[in-house]
């Protein structure tokens, strides 16, 4: 395993990372997918001995049980300082006031709780896990900066909002002399490239790393057309999965599915490899989050390692994309509802 920088900063990570919402007690999280604990540490016991060391959670998932989880397995298969430990807070964890969002309190709050789920005094890699618009910016990186100096978080990441926002908030850190964002955990594949038009070039700028999540669009694109549609993920996501990946582009995706299948098949490997392998090839991808749920699925992304595309073949997957011209970014509004169609009783405000 070769190891790369998290954008700027000096932390080396895998440039494959274990995407640990797989995980989880299906009674807490999602019933279908998740894995259970005893399901999920042979996982991250492989995926630590091919040389994997980035491992990224969030509070939300699976109600805290995936944290729990992943800091146990970590616990006992590796070394704490040998490995890079992400997690997330934003999400609903309890109904009533002040139990979502990203003010002061909430900060102060779920910082504590990841660290005692995680087992561990700090945090590598902390991250919003969206954006909250009802909170001034200032008071959110305030507080995240205040938990990095009393050395609960070594680094601060933030994922999917509007470029304008995360080009503000980089300006107020910058401004205060708060610890800034290094990171961005970005929505990115070949059936999704729409971030390419702001928030990738503003990141590039900025020096700013992306971790990239569904980097095989939720499992279509790592089978042929006819299959893509019944992955597990994709039949029980419902409205969230066409929130991603809507059926009105649906010749585009085709185009580019069976692109990645020729690819593939005039070298002899997998579709996820090649997905896998083209996210390498874009400067700003620091690593992909792989949500392995089988050995097989990280043995298949650590040998995407070892393949270099050529320009023809990065040409001739890229050309059949349409851009989404009324394309707005994932709202968090709509997000919100999609996961409340998708997890019956699950309190989000």
């Amino acid at each position: 395993m070769r190891y790369i920088k998290l954008g700027t900063t000096g932390l080396d990570v895998s440039p494959i990372a274990i995407g640990a919402m797989t995980y989880g007690e299906p009674d807490r999280g999602h019933p279908v997918w998740s894995k259970r604990e005893d399901e999920a540490r042979p996982l991250i016991r492989h995926a630590l001995e091919a040389g994997i060391n980035f491992f990224d959670t969030a509070n939300m998932y699976s109600n805290g049980s995936s944290e729990e989880i992943l800091g146990r397995a970590l616990k006992d298969f590796a070394e704490r300082d040998a490995v890079v430990i992400a997690t997330k807070l934003r999400h609903p964890m309890r109904p009533g006031p002040n139990g979502r969002g990203l003010s002061r309190k909430a900060v102060m709050t779920e910082i504590d709780h990841s660290l005692r789920r995680l087992g561990t005094d700090h945090i590598d890699l902390y991250q919003i896990h969206r954006n909250d618009r009802s909170t001034p910016w200032e008071e959110t990186l305030e507080a995240l900066h205040d938990v990095v100096k009393a050395g609960k978080v070594r680094y601060l990441g933030a994922s999917s909002m509007h470029a304008w926002e995360f080009a503000k908030a980089l300006h107020l850190q910058k401004r205060h002399g708060w610890a800034r964002f290094v990171s961005m955990q970005d929505h990115y594949n070949l059936l999704a490239r729409e971030e390419e038009r702001e928030m990738i070039p503003l990141c590039l700028d900025e020096g700013v790393g992306t971790v990239v999540w569904s980097p095989l669009a939720r499992g279509r694109l790592a089978r042929p057309w006819d299959d893509s549609h019944s992955t597990v993920r994709s039949e029980t996501d419902g409205a969230y999965a066409d929130l991603l990946y809507s059926p009105a582009e649906e010749a585009s995706n085709r185009a580019v599915i069976e692109a990645v299948g020729q690819t593939a098949n005039a070298r002899g490997v997998s579709r996820a490899q090649i997905a896998l392998a083209w996210l390498r090839h874009q400067p700003v991808v620091t690593a992909p989050l792989v949500g392995a749920g089988s050995i097989r699925q990280i043995d298949e992304a650590v040998a995407s390692l070892g393949i270099e595309l050529t320009d023809d073949e990065v040409r001739a997957l890229e050309a059949p994309y349409t851009p989404r011209h009324d394309w707005q970014g994932v709202s968090d509004e709509a997000e919100m509802e999609a996961i409340r169609r998708r997890v019956p009783g699950m309190a989000l405000a």
